[in-house]
């Protein structure tokens, strides 16, 4: 089979699906580069070349996961995120376009901080804490998960990017410089969905623990609020779910932070940066 007829066979069995997560043909010529081991453009550069058996095989294989529920990045392991190329391993929250807003809020807000010291709760993949490094050379970054797998996913992703992070597995900060080391920011991107949300089949395939935050959804959130006025942090920096400006505005204030919140490029509150209040 040729490689168009092959895109065109599969695009139209996945057009029987419904709620799709992009179209068709995007689906189906994302599966057949990764089979291909190449750019979904140059697919266009090689529509009349024929598939071996093995690549009709596996490319087949591939859309049916696909169509079962499991994201496209969990098949690829890829996922782009701030112009670069990252792994992403099943069982990992797969990182978000509109997570790159919160990276450079937070790097704009630390750009003239000498070696600031960071603290991300919630790694995942890694690829906040690798951007910062990334665009704040001499951060000083320690990464909390809970999930061993996110830590590993994180470990590779650092590596491939050559920065280094302190990678810790525990819950929020627990036991994390409990000896008085004080942070300058906490990031996150915490679970934020409630309990009760409708989510489509292929988000499901996420680990729960990395999506859902409690009955209401902001539940960690206000954690985390709590946690960062404790250790008295002068930044704290979040992602959150669209309705929930209110409550975290409310703990914000009574902790001491005052809060500048943002929008995604869809009109919707995605977060906030909080800054410690200066003391009358």
């Amino acid at each position: 089979m040729k490689v168009a007829s092959a895109l065109k066979a599969q695009s139209e069995l996945l057009a029987k699906s419904s709620e799709l997560p992009a179209t068709p043909m995007r689906i189906a010529s994302l599966l057949l580069a990764h089979t291909l081991e190449c750019e979904p453009s140059k697919l266009v550069l090689h529509s009349q070349n024929e598939l071996s058996k093995e690549q009709e095989f596996e490319f087949k294989q591939n859309i049916k996961s696909f169509i079962k529920g499991t994201p496209i990045e969990y098949i690829t392991q890829r996922v782009s995120f701030y112009s670069h190329e990252f792994t992403v391993l099943p069982d990992v929250l797969i990182p978000r376009p509109e997570t790159e807003l919160l990276v450079e809020k937070v790097a704009n807000a630390l750009k003239y901080k000498n070696a600031p010291k960071i603290c991300e709760i919630g790694v995942g993949s890694g690829v906040i804490s690798v951007i910062l490094a990334l665009l704040l050379p001499k951060a000083k970054i320690t990464a909390t998960d809970i999930s061993q797998i996110a830590l590993k996913n994180a470990k590779i992703n650092a590596d491939k990017f050559n920065v280094s992070l302190n990678l810790i597995q525990t819950s929020l900060m627990t036991g994390v410089s409990e000896n008085g080391e004080k942070f300058d920011a906490i990031v996150s991107n915490p679970p934020y969905i409630a309990k009760d949300y409708a989510l489509d089949k292929w988000v499901l395939s996420e680990p729960s623990a990395a999506l859902f935050g409690g009955d209401r959804g902001d539940e960690l959130l206000l954690e985390i609020i709590d946690l960062a006025a404790a250790r008295g942090v002068p930044l704290l920096a979040c992602e959150m779910g669209y309705d929930q400006k209110a409550s975290l505005e409310k703990a914000l204030d009574k902790n001491g932070y005052k809060a500048s919140f943002y929008q995604d490029l869809a009109g919707f509150d995605r977060g906030f940066l909080a800054f410690k209040k200066e003391k009358i």
